[in-house]
């Protein structure tokens, strides 16, 4: 870890987008619902992932780099999703709640959107536009020669250390809330990499919630994706083991759910996720005194 470089990357508060006014459900059904961006005042790491009249809302405070890259024209935000890093500290760097701390707690692909979770206190003073510094820490974490199979994406080292993944004989054993079965994830399957944004599990089969207790998933869960193989995008493979963080809510729309950001990978099957019930980052980080 002592060669891991940190890095300052900084974004904005991004206002909430709407690309069409009403969202078409799985079942034909079109309705008008909150989505991706902003300040969710009563939305946080820890809370529900299910049950909200929204779609894609994301916790905390949603940002963004907007800066024009003359190369490509989105550089800067790829640089920013990329290298932002779950459990990266984060601090506001303009408007009321200047100098106030917060915490990257998940990227959401698509709209391209680092999420900060921060206390109540702080969420009340931002404004969409202010600034935030993250002190980009874990791209290019490694488990060193001990666990050469397993890929560690994502993630600050500091997380690490609190989540704790303990050996079993050659395989590494890492808490988790939930198995998911690969059969039920959608949105953002076949992405070419997974160091940036996050992809959905679907929720659409009843006996599927019920046999695996999906009904229970909250935002900052740390989840396994059995027969999943992230190494090089999102795949699946049959022995393969993923386990990442839920990032945002249910989604009503075909193929979309819960998302969730890598953060560990085995092609081989070299994790053994066991349950856990209080494997979230809002706990493991201390993002919350209430859970």
């Amino acid at each position: 870890m002592d060669r891991l470089i940190k890095l300052s990357v900084v974004g904005e508060v991004a206002s909430p987008t709407i690309r069409n006014v009403y969202t078409i459900s799985a079942t034909g059904r079109p309705q008008v619902l909150p989505g991706v961006g902003g300040v969710t005042y009563n939305l946080r790491v820890g809370d529900s992932a299910l049950g909200w009249e929204a779609d894609h809302v994301e916790p905390g405070a949603s940002v963004v780099n907007r800066e024009n890259d003359p190369r490509s024209g989105q550089g800067a935000n790829t640089a920013f999703n990329v290298l932002a890093c779950v459990g990266n500290q984060a601090v506001v760097a303009s408007g009321e709640a200047k100098g106030d701390i917060g915490t990257v707690v998940g990227k959401h692909g698509g709209i391209e959107h680092v999420m900060v979770d921060f206390s109540k206190e702080v969420l009340e003073k931002l404004l969409p536009g202010d600034k935030i510094l993250i002190k980009s820490y874990g791209t290019g974490l490694k488990l060193q020669q001990y666990f050469p199979d397993i890929k560690v994406i994502n993630t600050d080292p500091a997380l690490l250390e609190a989540w704790d993944p303990q050996p079993i004989g050659e395989k590494l054993g890492v808490p988790v809330t939930h198995h998911i079965p690969a059969a039920i994830m959608g949105s953002g399957l076949g992405a070419n990499q997974t160091n940036s944004g996050d992809y959905d599990i679907q929720l659409f089969d009843e006996t599927i919630v019920e046999q695996y207790g999906l009904e229970t998933l909250r935002l900052g869960d740390l989840v396994a994706i059995i027969d999943a193989d992230h190494s090089f995008g999102r795949i699946y493979r049959r022995g393969a083991v993923s386990v990442g963080v839920v990032v945002h809510t249910n989604c009503i729309c075909a193929g979309h759910g819960p998302g969730v950001t890598t953060l560990m990978t085995s092609s081989e099957g070299r994790i053994v996720p066991h349950i856990t019930p209080d494997a979230n980052i809002a706990s493991l980080l201390k993002l919350r005194e209430d859970i």
